[in-house]
């Protein structure tokens, strides 16, 4: 498979080093401040883009993709206020769009684990529930995509509203990533840990997402490819 790599800082590499390990191509590799336009006949040649940049320039390069007839995987959180514009985009260029807050196979566990925590919490008032994040010092979005996910799952299984589920963000030295749901009453608490220990989880998600995006057309998440 040839994969171009739109975004070419720590997750990139990663990416790149699982990508030649499994025998893929990289055909062309897009680092911060270029232009992808310059390298549209690179990106041609690719069956599929990994994006990987920064919340600030993530959707005009996934509308970029989708614009040029570009397979695009997209892990870059913070740019989620775009979604609906850009998934109408890929549907009506019949184009392909796979999508994840977190690209970890552990991290998508434990998102079916909340989902099936919450509901069995729901009506449960004595339990407050809250979510911590802890990431990198370079992370440049607060909170997580991956934590504003356990959020809205807590809403829509348990029953709760979303802003009643807060989110401590925090931001030390180079932690991979670490997510803890917890419910707490006065007569006991549930935790729900994950915790990255290297990014290498997440550039192996990320390649079997750009494996099962390439030559499908549509608008994919982490459930299609778990399921």
């Amino acid at each position: 498979m040839k994969i171009a790599l739109i975004g070419y800082g720590k997750m990139g590499h990663a990416v790149e080093q699982a990508a030649l390990r499994r025998g893929h191509q990289i055909v062309c590799t897009i680092d911060q401040g270029d232009e992808l336009a310059a390298h549209l006949p690179a990106l041609r040649q690719a069956d599929v883009a990994v994006e990987f940049s920064t919340p600030a320039t993530a959707a005009e390069n996934v509308r970029f993709c989708l614009e040029n007839g570009i397979a695009v995987v997209c892990g870059t959180t913070g740019w989620y206020d775009r979604y609906d514009e850009l998934a109408a985009l890929c549907r009506q260029k019949e184009g392909t769009l796979f999508t994840a807050t977190n690209f970890s196979i552990g991290m998508n566990i434990m998102f079916a684990l909340n989902e099936r925590l919450a509901a069995l919490m729901r009506g449960r008032d004595e339990y407050r529930v809250d979510i911590a994040e802890t990431h990198h010092i370079h992370k440049l979005d607060a909170p997580s995509g991956t934590a504003i996910t356990l959020q809205q799952q807590i809403a829509q299984y348990g029953g709760r509203e979303a802003a009643s589920v807060p989110i401590a963000s925090f931001r030390e030295g180079e932690v991979p990533g670490t997510h803890t749901v917890r419910y707490d009453s006065p007569i006991d608490t549930i935790t729900l840990t994950h915790e990255a220990h290297s990014r290498e989880g997440l550039a192996q998600g990320a390649l079997l997402a750009a494996e099962f995006a390439a030559g499908k057309k549509g608008i994919f998440t982490m459930k299609d490819l778990m399921e």
